[in-house]
Parts: structure tokens; sequence; C-alpha cells
């Protein structure tokens, strides 16, 4: 008589939920162990600020936007980002794609609606969810001690994945504890780094008086053959936004070895340095530079005052050094954000730990997926999508597994 393995998933955010809803109940007593008191919470965190599921570009484009490509490629190729609208299609939430080309629900679903829809999925699935239970130590090869509200309990299972997350938005119950408990197990990990985050810019008191709070729109920023076109926020600490976000790892690598970096920031994308020096040129004679940035290059009062505190009263008046300082804006960078006001975060189970198929190499029946293992990729869906994605992967290769009867 065949009986089932139990599995145990430790964690539950979406790449718990995608593992258990996709797992064979016929082969398995699918368990998730979740410290809070409800699962998804970082995903309705997610989805406050517009509810951005994955990214409509072409697969090969979207390999590209993760580090290290080479590790997310398997995963993301077995379940891309269509598959991923196609499976929410079929828990009844459809999607759109936006102007910016990211993927949402359509109007009128909410986050929670979403979470609702895969957490019936779980339910049809026979999944058991246990809350208020958080892993406090590896007993064994087969069992986990967990804490609960009154006391500890051990669990016994066959098969344990752990899908912990990060060590960001500590509110959501993703801070990272567990990484001294898979290093007394003998894991090889990684300390954990903020990622798409703010990053500091010591701008001066008069400057911020004027631009705090405001948005430099419609630009680009690069690093070396970086570009990457979007929106930042000059904050107090200095700058944040989707175009800095996805600089994080480059930003990040260039302050740990200098304590300091540079930022460039394209004020136009949509014109050439020659069409802004030729137009400079053209009406300098009759208005000033001030009007012509402002009326005929359609620079923002923000752009411009940013470019005056980087450019001498002379450089203003050079057509050539002012159309290369708005195609060239440097900013110097002197700091990162903390780690619990990132977005993401990089380091956790070092990629060589684990095998293609996600498995712990000095753990026996042990795997990791999502946001425990070190890899990164920018905001605009491809975090969720590569959790869901490794979590769809594993649950496939373990159906597969055990049907063979050789998990």
């Amino acid at each position: 008589m065949n009986f089932k393995k139990k599995i145990a998933i430790v964690g539950g955010g979406v790449a718990a939920m995608m593992l258990a809803s996709e797992l064979n109940n016929e082969l398995f007593d699918i368990n998730i162990f979740e410290k809070g008191s409800s699962i998804g919470k970082k995903f309705l965190v997610a989805g406050k600020g517009g509810f951005n599921l994955t990214h409509s570009e072409p697969l090969e484009t979207f390999v590209t936007r993760y580090e290290p490509s080479s590790f997310l490629r398997t995963y993301l190729e077995r379940f891309s980002n269509q598959d991923l609208r196609n499976w929410l299609g079929d828990i009844g939430i459809s999607t759109i794609v936006g102007s910016s080309k990211k993927v949402y629900p359509i109007k009128g679903i909410r986050p929670n609606q979403v979470l609702e829809a895969i957490k019936n999925k779980l339910s049809k699935n026979r999944v058991k969810i246990h809350y208020k239970h958080e892993l406090i130590d590896i007993l064994s090869e087969s069992s986990l001690l967990f804490i609960t509200k009154n006391s500890t309990k051990t669990i016994m299972s066959d098969i344990v994945v752990f899908a912990m997350g990060g060590a960001s938005w500590k509110v959501t119950g993703s801070d990272g504890k567990w990484l001294q408990i898979l290093n007394k197990a003998g894991v090889k990990t990684k300390d954990f780094e903020p990622s798409n985050c703010a990053f500091r810019v010591n701008w001066d008191n008069d400057f911020l008086l004027r631009n705090e709070g405001k948005p430099l729109k419609n630009i680009a920023t690069r690093i070396n053959e970086k570009y990457i076109k979007g929106e930042l926020m000059i904050t107090k600490f200095g700058l944040e936004g989707g175009a800095i976000y996805a600089m994080s790892s480059k930003l990040r690598k260039e302050l740990k070895k200098n304590n300091t970096s540079s930022l460039y920031i394209d004020l136009k994308p949509t014109n050439s340095i020659e069409m802004i020096e030729k137009n400079i040129k053209r009406l300098s004679s009759r208005l000033s530079i001030t009007k012509i940035l402002k009326e005929y290059i359609k620079l923002d009062k923000t752009k411009i005052d940013l470019i005056k505190k980087y450019i001498s009263k002379e450089e203003f008046k050079n057509t050539k050094t002012l159309s290369d300082k708005i195609k060239n804006m440097r900013i110097d960078v002197t700091g990162i954000a903390d780690i619990d006001e990132a977005i993401s975060t990089v380091g956790g189970i070092s990629l060589d730990a684990v095998d293609k198929n996600l498995k712990i190499k000095s753990l026996p029946f042990h795997y990791a997926i999502g946001e425990m293992l070190d890899w990164d990729a920018p905001t605009g869906g491809y975090l969720l999508q590569a959790s869901f994605s490794m979590g769809y992967y594993l649950a496939k290769h373990l159906n597969d597994l055990n049907d063979l009867n050789i998990a």
C-alpha cells in the first residue's frame, strides 16, 4: 500500500502558496507552517502601491532582469510571466497590461481578492495551514522544532521546504531570523543586504527646501552600460524610485568598495544631445537659458534646479556643457537605506548550497525557494514572478519524483 508523504512548507508567502497549490494531494499530505496569523502578508503590502503581479515583456528580455539570470532561467522558462497570467485567470483573476507593460489585476479587483482566490485554491487542494508556528530549530533530517502560542512543538515530515522570505519589511514577518537556524544546521549562507531601496545623496538645505518630495519624471538612469527609464523622487535622505531601485546591485557593490558611487541621470531621454544643443544655440540669442529649458526643452522647475545645483554659472551659459549635463547629470551616492526600509534583500542561502532542483545539498529532503535564496531583481513584477516560478517548478519536480517513488 502506498502512503502519502508528509510535506512541511515553512513560510506562507507567494512561493509557499504556489508550491502548496500545485502539489499532488493524492501523493502528499500538504502542510504550511506560518509564524504569523495569516498568509500572504507581504503579498498584500506589495499591493498597496498598485498591485503589479508581473511584467509582460518577452521572456528572453525578462530573464535578463535577474542577477544571476543563469540561476533563475530554468524556473522562469518552466513557469513564465504568461503562464502566471494564465494561472491567475484559471482561479478567477483576470489581468491587464498597463501602459508601462506591467501586469495588474483588471480594474476593480483588489489585492485581498487575489489572495482569497489563491487561498481558495489551497483549500481545494486540501492544504492544511498551521498559523502561529515559528521555526526555532532543525532537530534532524525529519523533524523541525516550532514555537507556538503557548509551547514548543516538534513536527515530523518526509520532505521540508523552506519558504521564509528575505529580511525586508519586518512588519510582514519577513525578518531573516532563520539565517542563524540554517547556519547552525550547516547550510551555507550570506549576510543580508538591502536591495530596491533608497540611496543617500548629500543635498544642501536650500535645495531640499525647494525640492524635497518632488518627482523627477520621464528620466533615465545610467551606470556604465546599464540604462533604465523611469522616475525618481527627491527625499531628505537622497533618491528613491524605480529608476534607482533597478541600479541597486551596481550601487551597493561600488559603495562597499569605495564608500561612494556615481549615478548618471538623463533628464531628457527622448532627445539626443545634438538636438538639445542645437535648440539651445538657436534660441539663446533672444531668450534666457532658463526660459529655453522650460519652454522649448520642456524641463520642469525641479529638473532645472537640479542642473543649476551641479553646474557653475559659466557652464550654464556654455551650450555644449549644459547639453551634456542635461543628458549626463552625475549624482554622487554616499550611502544606502536600512535593510528594513528596503523592498527586497539579497543574501540568504548561497546559490551553490542548492542543486538545480532547489534541494539543499547539506540537508537530505530539504528544499528552499523564493527570496530566501541569494538572487536579485528589480521591482515591476520580477520579484513576485520569480517566487511564483520557483514554487511551481518545485511542485512539479516533487510530483514527478513521487510518481517514480524516489523522493
